[in-house]
C-alpha cells in the first residue's frame, strides 16, 4: 500500500510540474497586456485629436457667424 501511495504522489507531482512548465498561457497573457497598452494609447490619442478638432470647428463656426 505504501508503494502505491508513493507512486501516485510521484505521478501527481510530475503532472503538476509538467502543467507549470507550459508557456502557452504566459504568451496569451503577454498578448493581452500588449493589446491593453495599445488600447490605452489609442484612446489617449483619439481623445486629444477630438479636443483639437472641436477647437478648430468652434473657431471656424465663430468666424463664420461674425
Amino acid at each position: 500500500m505504501k508503494d502505491f501511495m508513493t507512486e501516485q504522489y510521484v505521478r501527481f507531482t510530475s503532472m503538476v510540474a509538467s502543467l507549470l512548465k507550459k508557456e502557452e498561457g504566459q504568451t496569451l497573457v503577454e498578448y493581452a497586456l500588449l493589446l491593453a497598452l495599445i488600447a490605452i494609447v489609442l484612446i489617449t490619442i483619439l481623445s486629444y485629436v477630438t479636443q483639437q478638432t472641436c477647437k478648430v470647428y468652434s473657431t471656424i463656426g465663430n468666424a463664420l457667424s461674425t
